[in-house]
């Protein structure tokens, strides 16, 4: 395909194996991330000879999640002058180009595995929310973290996850934000099956994804086409009600209080204003 920048794309055998490697640390999503995303999975759409894809993160864990250091040009001029339309036009622009990055994974005609090791943090459950199948090394560790940060989950994990783990177990992750490990994961749905270590759970993504390839590629397409149909129209009206609510009430003394921590390594101090 073409050298990127925050993936490597390997193919054999019908196969694709789609990697995050960053550049951020522990694969954290930046502008690179957002913007190659969906320009790999509609190249892989179309190409022929892939049948299914395994999306993996290199390293110990799979995503810190949004990278907001490099992201906080994002939210930069919404709180400076959160008064305004225009900062918040562009912010809804923003998002809704988040959501459709995350979204070409969902609406892939090829389906796909998503092995996950170590951390998937916040915008890594948003990705791995959109794959067909999960599957976790034992070691691995999930978050809905955006609450602890001051923000709405808004790229897909609130609308894809009640048809993986329902609503009680959403709702739970959600307002707490917290870390839940694979055993729990497991027990919860949200992965289908938990591996000894990173090398097992990878062998086993390629495992499922070969047996897919091996099926009539026309037929699974439209089996996943179909299984599909049941959400689409739900989530994708749920991705525009939340970015337009975003845009609307996402600036906050908080969100600038959490942006603060992060870069000066504390705890946050919440005031709900």
């Amino acid at each position: 395909m073409t050298d990127w920048q925050a993936f490597t794309v390997e193919t054999k055998d019908n196969v694709a194996q789609v990697t995050l490697t960053g550049p951020g640390k522990g694969n954290a999503m930046g502008p690179d991330f957002w913007r190659e995303l969906p320009e790999i999975f509609q190249a892989l759409d179309t190409d022929p000879e892939v049948r299914a894809i395994v999306l993996t993160g290199s390293g110990k864990h799979f995503s810190y999640g949004l990278d907001l250091p490099a992201m906080s040009g994002t939210f930069g001029p919404l709180l400076a002058d959160r008064a305004l339309a225009a900062p918040r036009t562009d912010f809804l622009t923003e998002i809704r180009g988040m959501q459709a990055s995350v979204t070409a994974v969902a609406d892939s005609r090829k389906p796909v595995i998503a092995a996950i090791s170590g951390w998937c943090i916040g915008g890594g459950l948003d990705l791995i929310a959109a794959a067909d199948i999960r599957y976790a090394s034992a070691d691995a560790k999930f978050s809905l973290r955006e609450a602890k940060v001051a923000i709405v989950a808004d790229i897909g994990s609130l609308h894809r996850l009640p048809g993986i783990i329902g609503e009680g177990h959403l709702r739970e992750l959600a307002y707490t934000a917290k870390d839940i490990d694979a055993a729990r994961a497991e027990r919860i749905g949200l992965v289908n099956e938990v591996f000894p270590d990173q090398e097992a759970v990878l062998d086993a993504a390629h495992a499922t994804a070969r047996e897919i390839a091996a099926n009539p590629p026309l037929v699974v397409q439209g089996v996943k086409d179909v299984l599909d149909q049941r959400r689409k129209d739900e989530v994708a009206a749920g991705l525009r009600y939340v970015s337009a609510w975003n845009a609307a009430f996402l600036p906050s003394e908080d969100l600038t209080e959490a942006i603060k921590a992060v870069f000066e390594k504390r705890a946050p101090e919440f005031r709900g204003k």
